[in-house]
């Protein structure tokens, strides 16, 4: 029932200005995105490394109409790899790349092939500057229309770029069996439940039934060739992941957990003392006020996560 309301306010400049400048509110944002600039996450990323918890960065932004901004992605994205080179953490950081902040959704006027060779070209770019830096991007998963595209975009990109990963979403019905098509040697996926609200003729609408298909897609993924990142906050399915991966005999370093920056850090160091890959997904940049509610609005949970998070950092 929240989730609509959250996302109506997230679109409200004048409820972003009291989120950012009330001290409670304030403090949410500063647990859960650690800043706007390039030396701002850069700096979050070296805090977590030191506690043996990989990290994937987020230039925030999505649904870009304009070619400049797509560009200045782009380019935020090569300053960011950079930086990370420079500091030595590109061996435990990653990128991950939102297709329609790159150019995804812009319209075919712009050229042959429209927004679509744009956006693979600029992923292109990306993913030759994260080589060259020793380290690899993930594709983010956005609304289903976007599906299609995105998926292959990324069969483009591996010719050239195997090693870069994808993210599949466990509510939609499609998705078991694109876990089937994607569990291959050398395959990197990310399973997460899903962050938009999708109609029912595309996605399961009770949270038990998202669950269900995420156990199902877990065992897909978890029983194939690739590597597995697996993205959850939920206690049960974090133990039943685990339990999964001792069944198919995976070795701690042939999948990893992945979290939010600021959701549930004890637990992330509890996963990292037990002897498990964790990896830290770290949001930065001027669009923090979007991502922050639409997070709140993917499931009702999120929200106590967030509170909890900010009193207790557990």
């Amino acid at each position: 029932m929240l989730s609509r309301p959250l996302l109506m306010l997230s679109r409200s400049e004048v409820v972003k200005k009291l989120v950012s400048t009330m001290p409670v509110s304030a403090g949410i944002v500063r647990s859960h995105v650690p800043g706007e600039s390039t030396e701002d996450v850069v700096a979050a990323s070296a805090r977590q490394i030191e506690d043996g918890i990989r990290v994937t960065l987020d230039f925030l932004g999505e649904d870009t109409l304009d070619t400049d901004q797509a560009d200045a992605t782009v380019a935020a994205y090569l300053d960011v790899l950079a930086q990370l080179s420079a500091r030595g953490l590109t061996r435990m950081a990653e990128v991950s790349v939102k297709l329609s902040a790159i150019g995804q959704a812009l319209p075919d006027e712009v050229g042959y092939g429209g927004g679509h060779k744009i956006a693979l070209e600029n992923a292109r770019t990306i993913c030759r500057a994260a080589r060259n830096a020793g380290t690899t991007v993930t594709l983010d998963m956005e609304d289903h229309t976007t599906t299609d595209s995105t998926l292959a975009i990324l069969r483009e990109l591996r010719k050239d770029f195997p090693e870069t990963g994808a993210v599949l979403q466990a509510y939609l019905h499609r998705t078991e069996a694109d876990c089937r098509a994607l569990a291959y040697e050398g395959s990197r996926v990310r399973l997460c439940k899903g962050a938009y609200d999708e109609p029912e003729e595309v996605a399961f609408q009770d949270d038990l039934e998202v669950d269900r298909s995420y156990v199902r897609c877990l065992k897909v993924l978890l029983a194939g060739q690739g590597y597995p990142m697996i993205a959850t906050h939920d206690p049960r399915l974090i133990e039943i992941a685990s339990s999964l991966a001792s069944r198919y005999n995976r070795d701690a370093g042939s999948f990893e957990f992945q979290m939010l920056y600021g959701i549930r850090p004890e637990e992330q160091r509890r996963l990292v003392k037990a002897g498990e890959r964790v990896r830290v997904y770290i949001p930065y940049g001027e669009e923090w006020y979007g991502y922050l509610m639409r997070r709140l609005a993917e499931r009702p949970q999120n929200l106590t996560f967030f509170l909890r998070s900010l009193i207790s950092k557990k």
